[in-house]
């Protein structure tokens, strides 16, 4: 009978006693990049737990260097989400009613920023509870490249490689021949879970279709390549005509050189003599025109001439014609008088008298 009241007593200060817990578990939690996260935190109250209902919950960064953030609250019946604003406008509670338990939450298009430790607090006076989840974003496998490394020709040796743009690891690979045989070749099978397939002494059997699949825990991707195996080519008509090529251009860069340098030379002795060229030194006249000027110059003479000055100009010789050929005997300082030419008298009303002339015969004319 006592251990019957004392099992009594026990089973009434036990429920007396009881207060608010958390009933989900500590857990790990792993997402993808730009997926949504549920954080669960359920919990349950006792008839003793009287105060308001206050739920918190804080993330502590995977750095260690931030101190805990609070990114969602809940308290006087109001829920206010802005007080982290990497998080802003993408944390919510799951629940329109928390009252009845649930404070789980929604993280929305998940960042590498957002790894970290949540922790879910929960409190009504007297009882407090909490909970933490730890959640980690990865990177899906993506911008899968697949490409030869290498020529392609029989008897070569080069590689298939198969590069993921990004993707968070640990990755799996694995190749697959999708045409023909549908068959790697057997000395490929150490490769096929490799980002790369070394080939060695090539043949016409390896050319086909091939893809490779790139796998993490959160997603994959697959890229495909055509391998096509062909005959060696003619490497010293090539060789030929690369050495062809690269000395026409040479020739021709030496061309464009020599031309531009002769260019230079002409422009510079151009330049030297315009400078020695005197300007204000007029240029020689042509001997016709010293010709000219001299005999118009004798010819207006003698049309003035009178009977009383023609003694003086018949001794003038015409055929006399200054040249430019000799060199002029310098003249005295000393001016010859000038002649006085006579009159003209047929202007002056006079009839003029011709002066007959003696020939060398004595015979008048």
């Amino acid at each position: 009978m006592a251990l019957l009241l004392r099992f009594v007593f026990l089973c009434g200060v036990a429920d007396f006693t009881r207060s608010l817990s958390i009933t989900t578990p500590d857990q790990m939690i792993e997402k993808a990049k730009g997926e949504t996260a549920y954080l669960p935190c359920k919990f349950t109250l006792s008839p003793e737990d009287q105060g308001p209902l206050d739920i918190e919950w804080l993330l502590s960064p995977a750095d260690n260097q931030k101190v805990d953030q609070v990114i969602i609250l809940y308290s006087g019946d109001k829920i206010y989400d802005d007080y982290y604003q990497d998080l802003k406008g993408r944390v919510h509670f799951t629940s329109s009613d928390l009252k009845s338990g649930d404070a789980s939450i929604n993280v929305t298009n998940l960042r590498l920023s957002d790894i970290g430790t949540y922790q879910c607090k929960v409190k009504k006076a007297p009882g407090v509870g909490n909970k933490k989840i730890q959640l980690t974003v990865l990177v899906k496998p993506s911008g899968i490249r697949c490409y030869v490394d290498g020529s392609e020709e029989i008897g070569n040796d080069f590689k298939l490689k198969c590069e993921p743009k990004e993707g968070s690891l640990p990755l799996q690979y694995e190749w697959q021949k999708l045409s023909n045989s549908q068959k790697l070749p057997a000395l490929w099978l150490p490769d096929m879970n490799s980002p790369v397939i070394s080939v060695k002494n090539a043949s016409t059997e390896y050319s086909g279709t091939y893809s490779c699949t790139v796998t993490n825990r959160v997603g994959s991707d697959q890229c495909q390549l055509h391998l096509n195996v062909v005959p060696p080519s003619n490497r010293a008509g090539t060789i030929a005509g690369a050495i062809v090529g690269v000395l026409l251009a040479l020739v021709l860069i030496g061309l464009i050189v020599f031309c531009c340098r002769k260019k230079r030379r002409e422009e510079k002795y151009e330049k030297e003599v315009h400078h020695d060229i005197r300007e204000d030194v007029p240029p020689p006249k042509s001997r016709t025109s010293t010709a000219r000027s001299y005999m118009g110059s004798n010819h207006s003479s003698l049309g003035s001439m009178s009977p009383s000055n023609m003694e003086g100009y018949s001794k003038t010789q015409y055929n006399q014609v200054p040249s430019e050929d000799f060199e002029r005997a310098p003249q005295s300082p000393t001016l010859p008088p000038a002649k006085v030419a006579a009159p003209n008298l047929s202007r002056m009303g006079a009839v003029p008298v011709m002066i007959p002339a003696q020939s060398k015969d004595g015979s008048i004319v």
